[in-house]
């Protein structure tokens, strides 16, 4: 039977990937060039304003006039200068309503019923670039073409706004209950911008000696003097992705110091394999541990949900399959570091995707390329050996298990079955890239023919249509199925995992996710797929090219978790699907998520559905999440500086 016809999927997902089959076509580089990156600044008492209390605001002969409920104030010479009361005042508030209102309908009628995050505006300010509505809940602009909706101490002091003033430079100042707002814009590149990210990250985002990659935390909301950074399950996984976007971005640009991070992020994510060797409780070799810890920190095995009688009450009462055992963290043979045992599946794919960028794009001498072989070697053989299951000295770890008779006997693990062989026929194809030794091949022919590996891919995740499932399971495969297309050289099996790809693309294409629409489209040009029934285009529809760079332009280069609540907007709608699945999550009316400058977060494994993102601003993501698509996408020629 055809696979359109055999996979059960909704019937709305499968009218998605039948309207991008039948829009199939080639593509061209698209150039982002150079464009208006959005900033905003705040003015409070904090810096010269008499009070936070600003009820109006307006440009007057050229200059920037609040009313205050101290008193007139007026922008001169970057300060804020008392002054009399201006003549636009004599606007009553209801009818700056009602004016707003009218130009909101105008607006929305001319340009064929465009959807606006608001609906009851209380003013509204025209620029030559852009016109800008506010509200009691924030504010919004409209450019002719696009919305964008601002909220949250991102942008506003307060979303509590009164009046907003469009200047002829097309920025904004915005009067709140909090202080004002001036969000403004400057000229700027892709690689201007990380740049930008690249500079945050050596200062802020990096961990130990050897410079894992991870997000900051402070006690005071958007301070950068204090930051304090702690280890996590998952140094391995965000160093690796960071790494991955130094490969690119030397490949790409040719930089000497993208090199150089690439080299670094090699030599830290080898050392989790070299730290579980040796000491008193030593991993078999191959193993990988999830990240490291300076012996001078407070020993982490006496965290409270890391002691023993911690992890018991923990399998007792959350998790009946947690592993209960000392030391989570062992110490290294040389007595400087602890490392953290029971590495999840996520942490290897991540591995596996930077060891095949950095063996392929950077590693430029044959003793640069034996140090990939040999942790990739030892890693594969470990797993083979030990039924497909990742064991570190205590045993076989909780999350990295795919071994036949679990993946397709285990009614524990049948939402992994899908995903699990992916990731497992992945590494072992990069492995027989890297080495050159056909055994890893033989052993995945195996996995296919006696144990169904490759059916297993056709539906690598369970879930319920768009919107639906684990986001970092989509996380994992995408990276997965990039070296697997990549590397695998049966052309029959090459032409089935791009289909499986395909269809998962499919559902994930509203996101407007940039590394998922790179991942697919790197091995997805000038490809069929055909069966008996006929012959289909697998090339990207239209329109992914540009929803990339949109949210690469888009990202704000302020990467505190500043809190988003969209929840009220008006145009947005509940997620159509089965209400177990969907529930609390929203899509745009022209059915895409909330945009990457309107939301937070840390990696491409969040929600993008959700309403309500982010935090209270005491945490610093990485821009690492730019970086490895913005620097892929160049690399691929998928778009450009």
């Amino acid at each position: 039977m055809h696979l359109l016809r055999s996979l059960k999927f909704p019937v709305f997902c499968w009218l998605v990937l039948l309207g991008m089959a039948l829009d199939a076509v080639g593509f061209e580089q698209v150039r982002a060039g150079t464009f208006q990156q959005e900033l905003r600044e705040f003015h409070t008492t904090a810096n010269g304003l008499p009070s936070n209390d600003v009820h109006n605001i307006m440009i007057e002969d050229g200059s920037v006039v609040a009313h205050t409920s101290a008193g007139w104030v007026r922008r001169e010479d970057d300060q804020w200068v008392k002054t009399t009361p201006a003549t636009g005042e004599s606007h009553s508030i209801e009818a700056r309503k009602t004016h707003a209102k009218q130009q909101l309908t105008a607006l929305s009628d001319s340009n064929g019923g465009s959807h606006s995050p608001l609906n009851d505006p209380i003013c509204v300010s025209a620029a030559p670039n852009a016109t800008w509505f506010c509200s009691a809940r924030g504010v919004a602009r409209f450019d002719g073409h696009d919305w964008a909706y601002r909220q949250g101490l991102r942008w506003l002091p307060s979303d509590d706004v009164r009046a907003v003033a469009a200047a002829a430079d097309g920025s904004a100042w915005i009067a709140t209950a909090g202080g004002i707002s001036h969000i403004s814009f400057r000229p700027m590149t892709l690689l201007e911008k990380a740049a930008h990210y690249e500079s945050e990250i050596d200062q802020y985002n990096r961990r130990t000696e050897f410079g894992y990659v991870i997000e900051a935390h402070t006690k005071t909301p958007g301070d950068k003097t204090s930051l304090t950074r702690h280890d996590s399950d998952n140094d391995g996984l965000w160093t690796a992705m960071y790494g991955a976007g130094e490969c690119f971005a030397w490949a790409a640009t040719k930089d000497p110091l993208a090199r150089q991070r690439a080299k670094n992020a090699f030599e830290a994510l080898r050392f989790l394999s070299i730290a579980p060797r040796g000491g008193s409780n030593p991993a078999p070799r191959g193993f990988i541990a999830r990240t490291v810890l300076p012996i001078t920190e407070p020993d982490p095995n006496k965290r409270p949900g890391y002691t023993l009688a911690g992890q018991k009450k923990n399998q007792q009462e959350r998790d009946r399959m947690w592993r209960a055992y000392e030391p989570r963290w062992p110490v290294t043979e040389d007595g400087k570091y602890y490392w953290k045992s029971d590495t999840s599946s996520d942490e290897l794919d991540g591995h596996y995707f930077f060891y095949a960028l950095y063996f392929d794009l950077v590693a430029d001498t044959k003793a640069e390329k034996d140090r990939v072989r040999e942790i990739v070697r030892d890693n594969i053989n470990h797993m083979i050996d030990r039924d497909f299951k990742l064991c570190d000295h205590a045993g076989p770890t909780r999350w990295a298990d795919y071994s036949p008779s679990s993946l397709n006997h285990d009614p524990r693990w049948f939402v992994e079955r899908g995903l699990n062989s992916l990731s497992m026929l992945s590494y072992l194809a990069t492995a027989a890239h890297i080495t050159g030794d056909s055994r890893y091949r033989e052993v995945a022919a195996e996995l296919r023919d006696k144990h169904g590996y490759a059916q297993n891919v056709m539906v690598p995740k369970m879930q319920a249509g768009i919107g639906t499932g684990n986001q970092s399971d989509d996380e994992m495969a995408f990276m997965c199925f990039y070296n697997l297309l990549k590397y695998e050289d049966d052309p029959k099996l090459n032409m089935l995992y791009r289909y499986a790809f395909r269809q998962y693309w499919a559902l994930e294409r509203p996101e407007g996710n940039p590394f998922f629409n790179y991942c697919y489209a790197a091995g997805s040009q000038d490809r069929e797929f055909s069966d008996q029934w006929g012959v289909m285009s697998l090339a990207p529809g239209e329109g992914w090219q540009e929803e990339s760079a949109d949210t690469l332009r888009r990202f704000p280069l302020d990467r505190f978790n500043w809190g988003h609540d969209n929840s009220h907007r008006a145009d947005i709608f509940a997620l159509p699907g089965p209400a177990l699945e969907t529930s609390g999550r929203m899509m745009r009316k022209n059915g895409k998520v909330i945009p990457v400058d309107e939301c937070h977060f840390n990696h491409w494994n969040y929600n993008p559905w959700n309403t309500k993102t982010g935090g209270g601003g005491t945490t610093l993501s990485d821009g690492a999440v730019y970086l490895l698509p913005a620097y892929m996408g160049l690399y691929h020629g998928f778009v450009t500086n």
